[in-house]
């Protein structure tokens, strides 16, 4: 095994890093330069470090993932268990690992992903090859003999984007000896002059951008161009399958929407803005820009959640969004947010700052207990009073430790691990800070410390601790936030929605406040909702709301909201690990007028999982 002493962090390279001589507008910050170290992500962080991700690693083991690996290695006996896909849990893991130990070194963390490591690298062929499942369960039906459902591309993908996590966070090559080794393999077969065939489930095209971007070689970039160009021309449908699912109906320059299953189609288009991004393709770039205009306008929940449809995990028609049968599965959130991450770089527009905001504390961190060790795999807006638990996934379980296809748990604690890498980037001009939380921003002679206890309060106070003059601070005012207002040097202005940009000469002690409106808010849907025509929505900052059964006596299901009472906010600190409450009033048939206690929909079913609704019938 190859390792080197850990990295300078404050250098080292995040989870999506364009090169410099990248189209982009935005450059993100390095391990180190952006750093979260309170507050209420802080606070998630910390219980994904401590106790998540060494629960995943034992989870690992109880389901065989790793020993599959040992198997195909030829250091164990028997068979292979689990999806075909099992490797892709331990490579999320890895990355987790190494992007937390980025985050809090420790020397047990390091020892435990070196460990894995060599188990992975035991199972690799000589030839570059790697995927326990094909090497032992079907080794006499052959490599890539059934692309659209191997998923051998896609476990590919999770183990190269795992490599480039643990070089850049720990210096040790061994992992990304393997992933150059398998990439190198993927381009000696396949491309325009050699096998002409895609996987079933985007995701290497983002590894091999990340991995060209870490290691310079060009042939993984000309492949993850390849990947991308050659979906919607009939590969999928060359193999008997249909192809909508598997985004392969129309080519990614033409589409007009996303289609199919959700993660499919975003991991795709995360992808495809690498290559566009490091191509300088304005073409493609600006056909991402039309897809995520309608998922978001037409395809997406009020909570961020992405994907409508039980049936095949996917994307419904435009406004085909139900509420108790909402899928948005935890893993489109967390692709959703990759894709909008790398839009904002491309293009510095503050939309998609906004989109991974409301993924982030809604559609992602719904599916997370507080105690960061429970998991939903489906998100959907509203349980009824008697749901059947009818199958693995059901939210009527409430959140599990595991699940037979364990996609989202080690998805949620890598995307946890890295989440100080989404915080701010940087340009020739300035620093540019898009989310908000307790923490610490530098590039070059730049050093600024944020302070906020947001997203209960809206006050964002940010304090210039070292500046070399003149530069730059530009803050998101997200959509929802008019009548914002900054405050620098004794003199407030208000600011509209977008970025409040303050250009001047900055000497150590100037502080920026940026304030917020933090009042509730009722939202209407799109009138061709079907699902919740005349119903409400209710906001506070970027929070969405939802009534649980924990604090009703009246049924739920039952409830009716007055859009025109007022509405008032208590932060509870005894309550569900401190959270701000709103109550307002409403009405049952049965009851007649009562009040309502509404929580944030990301902490329901930490009290068991009872009736829930964020949309709510109005009077």
């Amino acid at each position: 095994m190859t390792t080197t002493s850990p990295r300078t962090l404050g250098t080292a390279r995040g989870p999506a890093h364009p090169t410099d001589t990248a189209s982009v507008r935005l450059q993100p910050m390095g391990l180190g330069e952006s750093r979260i170290t309170g507050g209420f992500w802080a606070q998630r962080q910390r219980a994904n470090g401590a106790a998540a991700i060494p629960l995943g690693r034992r989870r690992l083991d109880e389901a065989g993932n790793l020993e599959n690996l040992r198997i195909a290695a030829d250091v164990a006996d028997g068979e292979v268990v689990g999806p075909i896909f099992a490797d892709s849990d331990v490579y999320k893991w890895l990355e987790a690992a190494a992007w937390e130990y980025a985050r809090n070194p420790s020397d047990g963390l390091l020892a435990v992903q070196r460990e894995v490591t060599a188990v992975v690298a035991g199972a690799q062929a000589d030839d570059g090859y790697l995927n326990s499942v094909v090497q032992v369960r079907h080794r006499d039906r052959g490599r890539y003999a059934d692309l659209p459902w191997s998923h051998e591309h896609y476990c590919a993908g999770h183990l190269i984007q795992a490599a480039v996590a643990q070089v850049r966070c720990t210096g040790d090559t061994a992992l990304l000896d393997v992933a150059v080794k398998l990439a190198d393999h993927l381009a000696d077969t396949f491309g325009e002059d050699r096998r002409h065939d895609v996987d079933g489930h985007p995701v290497i095209e983002t590894a091999l951008v990340e991995l060209y971007r870490e290691t310079g070689e060009v042939r993984h970039l000309e492949l993850a161009r390849y990947f991308v160009e050659a979906r919607g021309h009939g590969l999928i449908a060359a193999h008997g399958q249909e192809p909508t699912y598997f985004s392969d109906r129309v080519p990614i320059r033409e589409a007009t929407t996303v289609e199919g299953h959700a993660v499919r189609a975003v991991y795709l288009a995360a992808g495809a803005a690498d290559v566009a991004a490091e191509l300088g393709d304005g073409e493609l770039l600006g056909a991402l820009r039309r897809q995520f205009d309608d998922m978001i306008a037409t395809k997406s929940y009020v909570t961020g959640g992405l994907g409508s449809r039980w049936d095949r995990e996917s994307f419904g028609d435009p406004y085909e969004l139900p509420t108790d049968r909402a899928y948005a599965e935890t893993c489109a959130a967390i692709g959703g947010v990759q894709w909008a991450w790398r839009m904002l770089l491309a293009t510095g527009d503050s939309l998609y700052a906004d989109a991974i905001e409301r993924m982030l504390f809604n559609g992602f961190l719904g599916g997370i207990s507080l105690a960061g060790t429970e998991f939903f795999y489906v998100n959907p807006l509203q349980l009824r009073g008697g749901a059947h638990a009818d199958e693995n996934r059901s939210p009527a379980h409430g959140r599990r430790g595991w699940f037979d296809c364990a996609c989202c748990p080690p998805n949620v604690m890598r995307t946890l691990a890295s989440l100080d890498g989404y915080v701010a980037t940087r340009d020739a001009r300035g620093v540019q800070l898009h989310q908000y939380a307790p923490g610490t921003v530098t590039s070059g002679d730049i050093e600024l410390v944020v302070e906020t206890e947001y997203p209960w309060d809206g006050l964002v106070r940010v304090r210039v601790v070292a500046a070399p003059g003149r530069f730059a601070l530009s803050l998101r005012v997200p959509g929802w936030a008019g009548g914002a207002t900054v405050t620098a040097g004794g003199t407030t202005q208000e600011v509209r929605p977008g970025y409040a940009r303050l250009e001047q000469d900055w000497t150590p002690g100037d502080v920026v406040e940026l304030r917020l409106p933090m009042d509730v808010r009722t939202t209407v849907a799109h009138p061709r909702v079907d699902a919740v025509r005349g119903c409400v929505a209710v906001e506070r900052g970027p929070l969405v709301y939802a009534a649980e059964q924990a604090d009703h006596t009246a049924p739920v299901d039952d409830l009716h909201i007055d859009p025109a009472a007022p509405a008032a906010s208590e932060h509870r600190p005894d309550l569900l690990g401190g959270v701000t409450v709103v109550t307002t009033r409403g009405r049952t048939d049965a009851d007649g007028e009562l009040d309502l206690t509404l929580v944030p929909y990301y902490a329901w079913a930490n009290r068991g999982a009872g009736p829930m609704r964020v949309w709510i019938p109005a009077i």
